[in-house]
């Protein structure tokens, strides 16, 4: 992984004082890791998957998902590429306006695999959320043309081509294949 890395003597506490950066950090385990700038791919699939769950979780006031934002939970504070909330999840202020600040772990986590993102790092962090309460974790692998769905205490399964994959229990209606998500891909 090219992606830096620094031991840090720093607690979560002070991470989380520290600002903000692009590309974003991420802190597990007393470390410091920085994600990779996403590129093209990465990005149009980031933002039509949101989208896409966007249009039917938030249509029915059931879901949302956001883009890179930062989750801190369970001593970690980790910035997955989607990350699918229950509606009655969100953090809301007063005004009944969405947090800043999230502190719990997603219900659904999606990442999207880059060519210098350690897979096993990214693997660790849906893992990480499934112990937290998190539903469901996918990792899109935009190489190899393939989803990875993970649910807790369950083997994850690989899914390719036309496959429909595992979808989000709170959207039984929300269905897509491998095939569907890689034709973002292509403009038309």
């Amino acid at each position: 992984m090219i992606s830096s890395q620094t031991q840090s003597q720093l607690s979560l506490e002070a991470f989380l004082q520290l600002p903000e950066t692009k590309p974003a950090q991420e802190y597990i385990d007393g470390t410091i890791y920085t994600k990779p700038m996403p590129k093209g791919k990465h990005s149009r699939l980031q933002i039509r998957l949101a989208t896409e769950i966007n249009q039917v979780a938030e249509a029915q006031a059931i879901a949302t998902a956001f883009t890179e934002l930062r989750c801190t939970f369970g001593g970690r504070s980790i910035v997955p590429d989607i990350s699918v909330f229950n509606w009655d999840n969100i953090p809301v202020n007063e005004k009944g306006e969405i947090e800043d600040t999230f502190t719990i772990a997603p219900d659904w986590t999606i990442e999207i695999l880059s060519p210098e993102q350690s897979s096993i790092r990214v693997i660790n962090n849906i893992l990480f959320c499934l112990d937290q309460g998190t539903e469901l974790g996918w990792l899109i692998d935009p190489e190899e043309r393939l989803v990875m769905a993970f649910l807790p205490q369950q083997q994850p399964r690989t899914y390719q081509g036309n496959e429909i994959i595992q979808g989000f229990s709170r959207l039984p209606n929300f269905q897509l294949s491998v095939d569907t998500i890689f034709s973002y891909l292509t403009l038309k």
